[in-house]
């Protein structure tokens, strides 16, 4: 029975150690009192007075470390945290989130904080510390600013609490983990469709239309009235009634709108950390939810040298989510875009004539010339509207003065490329296709105030 008690014993005081060891860490305070101590024996080696303090000093400093062990580690409930973040973040705009802690000690604690953050945001030492008073809570905010698409994986929350000897720390590990998507930017949404709803307030008043054909967009059944079109008469509603019925249409005031998206190796580069892909995909958010607004059929199509995804032009309210979702994980290709699969697949899969928003890049007119012919071809077809980007590096390289031949052989080569992408502008001009040339930072305004103008002009 003793060596039993002995055994028993020994595995109680392993487990305790256990328990303490792997949460305890040491703080500089520690560090630099045992120092004070060591200095304390090596001068009394040479000096007798200093030895007996020497010993005091050791004796006091081990005594406070057993003490602040046995308050943070036996006094309190464990102390706790939580994470309060949104569902989803937007992708290329600041995100707010915020940590809640309380303490659940009898005494005032200091804490240092350390939120684990996702590998994408590429930061390490992203803590808070704080000082709380007994059972007081303490919410922390940050905020975020996602560059990438995809799946964000928080960890969970580290807390190190100490007393306010502040001779050792005790870890808590608070369980938090979350998987929070990251969507293309829909923070802005509301901000433009502000802007389409002005763009609409100034089209009131007396103007001019334009009708195309006969408009089929049936709205209800009427009597016949003198001056209706005979062609119109319900024959099976008129046997019933027992009178003349007609239908009656109402104008077709909604239109197609299609963003098709070149996920090609062009649309790779970067600027202000985001790539033109992301660029793209954020105006095509916006015009999606300002294209729905303005009563219009919003559809969506993604290609590189295959064909992506394709969401059908609709105007229902699940729309924008559908397109949401289509757009979470387009990814670049390292291939050259094949535009002859493209004018194919729109061929097959956009029977009514739409608006055909083509967000590329050309970086060379020989580039552009390559995929004219096809281009010509969806433009027969369609009303298409190329939007393709600046080089805004090349601006920074021609603003600046060169100092050396190297800097005036850049400065000559970034002069060379910016008229190219002018004479690409003249040359789809001179077929009729419609262009924007835009920094990549403006495609989102410059896209929508083009086609606000489109629709003010009739054009769809």
């Amino acid at each position: 029975m003793f060596l039993l008690g002995i055994l028993f014993a020994g595995a109680l005081i392993w487990a305790l150690a256990h328990l303490v060891l792997k949460s305890l860490f040491f703080t500089n305070r520690f560090y630099l009192l045992g120092a004070v101590v060591v200095l304390c024996f090596l001068l009394g080696y040479f000096i007798a007075l200093i030895e007996p303090l020497s010993f005091v000093l050791a004796g006091l400093f081990i005594a406070l470390v057993a003490a602040d062990i046995f308050f943070i580690f036996f006094f309190g409930r464990e102390t706790s945290a939580s994470r309060k973040i949104s569902e989803r973040l937007s992708n290329g705009d600041v995100n707010e989130v915020s940590i809640s802690v309380r303490n659940r000690y009898p005494f005032t604690v200091t804490m240092q904080i350390i939120e684990e953050l996702p590998f994408q945001i590429q930061e390490r030492q992203h803590y808070f510390y704080g000082r709380f008073i007994s059972g007081e809570e303490n919410i922390f905010h940050y905020t975020l600013r996602p560059v990438e698409r995809g799946e964000y994986q928080f960890g969970d929350v580290l807390l190190y609490a100490a007393s306010l000897l502040g001779l050792v720390r005790r870890r808590f590990i608070c369980s938090a983990y979350a998987a929070i998507p990251v969507y293309p930017s829909f923070v802005h949404l509301r901000k433009y469709e502000l802007m389409a709803h002005f763009a609409q307030s100034h089209e009131t008043g007396s103007k001019r239309m334009r009708k195309i054909g006969h408009s089929m967009e049936f709205e209800q059944i009427t009597e016949y009235t003198f001056g209706d079109d005979i062609r119109n008469i319900n024959w099976k509603a008129t046997a019933r009634k027992g009178s003349m019925m007609v239908n009656n249409y109402t104008e077709q005031r909604s239109q197609e709108v299609y963003c098709i998206i070149d996920k090609g190796r062009l649309m790779k580069m970067p600027f202000e950390e985001l790539s033109l892909l992301d660029y793209a995909i954020n105006a095509s958010l916006m015009l999606c939810n300002v294209s729905l607004y303005r009563q219009d059929k919003f559809g969506l199509m993604t290609f590189s040298n295959k064909m992506g995804s394709f969401l059908r032009a609709e105007r229902t309210r699940g729309q924008l989510e559908g397109v949401l979702k289509s757009l979470y994980n387009q990814q670049t290709e390292f291939l050259e875009s094949d535009f002859g699969m493209l004018y194919t697949k729109i061929r097959g899969l956009i029977k009514q004539r739409s608006l055909l928003i083509l967000f590329t890049n050309f970086e060379s007119l020989s580039g552009l010339q390559r995929q004219l012919p096809y281009l010509k071809q969806i433009a027969k077809h369609h009303l298409l509207l190329v939007v393709f980007f600046e080089n805004t590096e090349f601006k920074k390289i021609i603003s600046g003065r060169p100092h050396d031949i190297e800097g005036v052989y850049m400065r000559t080569v970034a002069e060379k490329f910016a008229f190219e992408k002018k004479l690409i502008v003249k040359e789809l001009q001179q077929y009729g296709i419609l262009s924007i040339l835009t920094p990549p930072q403006n495609v989102t305004v410059n896209t929508l105030n083009k086609y606000l103008e489109l629709k003010a002009r009739q054009a769809i």
